[in-house]
Parts: structure tokens; C-alpha cells; sequence
């Protein structure tokens, strides 16, 4: 007989700064809140390994409409406005709330935020903690702040294998693995904060673990996902052959540093007269048609930050110099790299999904902030802002009574299998697409469907692989070579079949 857990507080899935964010605010409310972590806490997500910082307009000379303005430009069409002036107009006071927290920001000899510029913004607004160490230094204080809360209750190695649902399809709470048992956690609000899928490619800046668990169980219970083809690339990833890969920080090019061929001439200007501080998936394209021509990719700041770097960018200059390349003296190797997931679980702006009782929030969720290309550093302000929002709409949610159906796991995807999925991305749906190789990439996901039933990461495949092909046109971080020009602007907005093993059926563009 299956063990049962009735909890009656909020349960959230994930512990990255929208997980942790989502707990601490439904903790604020009066609630019991369980936070469910395969990983030890800080371990295992996006957010810890995030450089750049949080972009906010915290200075004088900015203002949170020029922020969302911004946020609007880079989406490339596809951004819900009213959602961008929310996150930047709620983006100060999330900053200050985590520093207050406990975030050492770094500060000017006023004590004023020390903020960065980054590609796309029109302002220097990205608040950054030692140089390059925002991600970490984040996430230990909001751990800090979690674990004295004596409301929230963290439970690390348990892995959510399936979303518990009655009778109505209301989400019930989760099927749970954790020290060889397998209980449903039976509660009234569930928070999805999962995270992306960048360890669906073969080269990724993310953990391996990361690989759109969180997506795919909203989607087999039924979830709306939205615009699932859109990933992002980081231009800048450092090219020293590891998994996953070193990233380079955006806030480099910020400070001057230059894209260089191996000629060491600049070469970003021949693609987009912005040059270096172009949009993420201008860049990214740049970097990949240098290196499949042959002529090299490699970030120069050597004059731009020369021997401040141990300082200024430690976690950069400490991963080039564990591969024998000193960026002081030498130019880093760089490549495209999985890097950011635009789609996910559709919500409204305090994270509430198209399921009863299941929230969403971070990374694994489409707020329509970001639209088709994610502007620098509004990855761990999205995560916070929402993060909190959703988990004080949660805290509001009672129990309805009703109890949940029986649930079987996801099966699991084997470790070759998976390998031969992330490559297969990395070559199908990566930073250049078409419909021949988009076709492939489908077939083989599944073949390996049929092989392994639907485990998470070939459904998150599956949708991602669908919806690019689907989407015959090129707008931010989706580039079809097939359809390269823009088409009317419109936003994908998918749900899976009923039949847990059934394929994707994407409607006719």
C-alpha cells in the first residue's frame, strides 16, 4: 500500500532562489512550508552559478520603465508588458530585501550599489557581489534565512517522480522519492521551482542535474506550457572541453573586454553594428559562425581588466587558470553554450498555473517576462520577484478535501540514452535549426520514447523540438536558417495529450 503524507502547509519542488524565495514569503504568511531538494541545498542549481548579478534600476540616472523598456526590446517581440513593468518596477526592492538578507552586494565608497553594464541594458543596473560571485553569495544567505526559519521544514534527496491529481485534475501535492520509499505528499498548494533544462545539451553552463525535470511533470499533468522553443545560448561560454562548461560573464564585455578571432582582429561589428554589447543571440550566432568557419572565437580583456582579475572576476580567472590559461595575459577560448530557458509552465504574475492548485516559479516557468530572448541578469530578479509572489498566493490556498488518485513515477532515462539526447540537441535544436535536422532530432526522441517510456527529459525534448519546428521563422534565441526572417509575432502555447505516451501534437502554425 502506497504511504500516504497529508501536509497542510505549501510544498514547493526546487531550492534555488525562486524555490527558497517561495518558502521564506509563504513562511512570512503563517504557513508550514516543505521544500523538497534532490541536492544539498546551494548544490544542484542555476542559481548558485550565476555571475552577473541581478539587474535593477537602483541609481539615480535609471528608472524601472527604462528597466522594462529594456526587457521588452531584447524578448524580441514576445514579452507581455504588463509583466515586464512588474518585474522591473518590483526589482529595487528585491535587491534590497536580499541584501538585507544578507547578500553582500558590492557597494561604492557611498555605500550605494555598484552596478555593471550589461548587453542590452541601456544602463549600468546589474548589481553584482564580488565581481562575478552574485549566484553563491545569493543563495547563502537566502539558505541562511531558510533554515532558521522555523516554519520551513527542507527535505534534501527527494526526488518529485510524478504530481499527485484528483479526480477534477487539481494538483494534490507529489509522488516523492526519498531513501528508497516512494510516499505521496498530500498538500494543498504545490510550488513547481525545478529550474530549466540546460543539461539537455551537450554543452551547457548548468548543472548536469538540471534537465527540465520540473517542466515535464506540469506538462504530463496537463499544465499549459508556453513558448517551449526558445533557449538561450550564453555567447561567452569558456571552450575548454568540460561538462558543463565555465561560463565568462556577460559584465566583461560590460567592462570592455573584445571578441577576437584568432587573427586577433574584433569581429562581432560584421554581424551586428553593436558589436560586443549586442543582444545575447546576436552573439551567440556570431561566436558559432566563427567557429564553424574555421576562424576562432576568443574573449579578450586583457587591456580591459589585466591584473585586477583575481579580483574583480575571480570565479572566471580561477576557472581559465585550472585549464593553463592565464586571462591576463592570454585571451579565453569561448563557445555557445546552453545557458537559459525561456518557456516553461505558463503562469499569471503570482505564479499560478492553468492547474488547480499548482503553482510555478524561476526558471521552469513562462511569466512572459522574457519573451524570445532573455535580457542579461533577469534571471535571479525574475526568480526573486515571482518566487515570493508565488509562494504568498500560495500560502492563501486551504485544503479542498478531496483526495488524490494514484500515481505511477516517470521512468527514469538511462545514463547512455541521455548522452545520446543531449548530443542529439546540441546538434538539432541548438543555436542554428532547420527543419531537416529538427525532423531527425524528433525522430530520435522517439525512438528513445519508445524504448524508455515518457521519461521528463524526452518530454521536455520532445516539446522544445516540436514547437522549433513548428515556428517557421527566426525571432531571438530560435534561428531557423530555413526561415530566417520574422513572421507576425505570436507566442506558443501547447498542452500534451491526454495519454501519458502519446507524441506531442503541436497545431499547424
Amino acid at each position: 500500500m502506497t504511504d500516504q503524507q497529508t501536509f497542510d502547509g505549501v510544498l514547493i519542488v526546487g531550492a534555488g532562489l525562486a524555490g527558497l524565495s517561495a518558502a521564506l514569503s509563504a513562511a512570512e504568511a503563517g504557513r508550514k512550508v516543505r521544500v523538497l531538494s534532490t541536492a544539498p541545498l546551494g548544490e544542484g542549481c542555476s542559481s548558485s552559478w550565476a555571475q552577473g548579478g541581478m539587474a535593477a534600476a537602483l541609481s539615480p540616472d535609471d528608472d524601472p520603465a527604462l528597466h522594462a523598456a529594456d526587457t521588452i526590446a531584447a524578448g524580441a517581440g514576445l514579452v507581455d508588458p504588463v509583466m515586464a513593468a512588474l518585474l522591473a518596477d518590483e526589482g529595487p526592492a528585491a535587491v534590497r530585501h536580499l541584501a538585507n538578507l544578507g547578500a553582500p552586494f558590492d557597494r561604492d565608497g557611498e555605500g550605494r550599489f555598484s552596478q555593471s553594464l550589461e548587453a542590452a541594458h541601456s544602463r549600468a543596473r546589474v548589481a553584482r557581489v564580488g565581481g562575478d560571485g552574485a549566484g553563491r553569495a545569493i543563495m547563502l544567505a537566502v539558505i541562511a534565512a531558510a533554515r532558521a526559519d522555523p516554519n520551513v521544514e527542507i527535505m534534501e534527496g527527494a526526488e518529485v517522480r510524478a504530481l499527485l491529481q484528483d479526480a477534477s485534475g487539481r494538483v494534490r501535492g507529489a509522488l516523492v522519492e526519498r531513501d528508497g520509499a516512494l510516499p505521496q505528499i498530500i498538500a494543498p498548494a504545490t510550488v513547481l521551482a525545478a529550474g530549466g533544462l540546460g543539461g539537455l545539451y551537450a554543452v551547457t553552463t548548468n548543472p548536469s542535474e538540471v534537465r527540465g525535470h520540473g517542466i515535464a511533470l506540469a506538462a504530463m499533468a496537463g499544465a499549459q506550457i508556453g513558448d517551449p522553443e526558445f533557449v538561450q545560448f550564453h555567447p561567452t561560454a569558456i571552450d575548454i572541453a568540460r561538462d558543463p562548461a565555465p561560463l565568462a560573464t556577460e559584465a566583461l564585455r560590460g567592462e570592455g573586454a573584445v571578441l577576437i578571432d584568432a587573427n586577433g582582429e574584433p569581429f562581432m561589428t560584421r554581424y551586428d553594428p553593436r558589436g560586443d554589447l549586442a543582444p545575447r543571440d546576436v552573439v551567440a550566432r556570431g561566436i558559432h559562425r566563427q567557429l564553424a568557419n574555421g576562424e576562432g572565437a576568443f574573449l579578450d580583456a586583457r587591456a580591459a581588466i589585466g591584473a585586477h582579475f583575481p579580483t574583480e572576476f575571480p570565479a572566471v580567472f580561477a576557472a581559465c587558470m585550472s585549464a593553463g590559461i592565464d586571462p591576463r595575459t592570454a585571451p579565453i577560448p569561448v563557445a555557445p553554450a546552453a545557458h537559459y530557458y525561456m518557456g516553461g509552465i505558463v503562469t499569471d504574475a503570482d505564479g499560478r498555473t492553468s492547474l488547480a492548485g499548482l503553482y510555478a516559479a524561476g526558471e521552469c516557468a513562462s511569466t512572459g517576462v522574457h519573451g524570445a530572448n532573455r535580457l542579461a541578469s533577469n534571471s535571479l530578479l525574475e526568480a526573486a520577484v515571482f518566487g515570493v509572489r508565488a509562494g504568498r498566493a500560495a500560502a492563501g490556498v486551504c485544503d479542498p478535501g478531496a483526495t488524490p488518485l494514484a500515481a505511477e513515477p516517470l521512468p527514469r532515462l538511462p545514463a547512455d540514452a541521455l548522452q545520446a539526447l543531449r548530443a542529439a540537441m546540441s546538434r538539432d535544436a541548438g543555436v542554428v535549426r532547420n527543419e531537416a535536422g529538427l525532423t531527425r532530432l524528433l525522430r530520435e526522441v522517439e525512438g528513445l520514447r519508445r524504448l524508455h517510456g515518457p521519461a521528463p527529459e524526452l518530454v521536455a525534448a520532445e516539446l522544445i523540438a516540436a514547437a522549433a519546428l513548428a515556428r517557421r521563422e527566426s525571432r531571438g534565441g530560435h534561428f531557423r536558417e530555413d526561415y530566417p526572417d520574422l513572421r507576425p509575432a505570436r507566442r506558443t502555447f501547447v498542452t500534451l495529450p491526454s495519454a501519458p505516451t502519446a507524441t506531442l501534437a503541436m497545431a499547424a502554425e
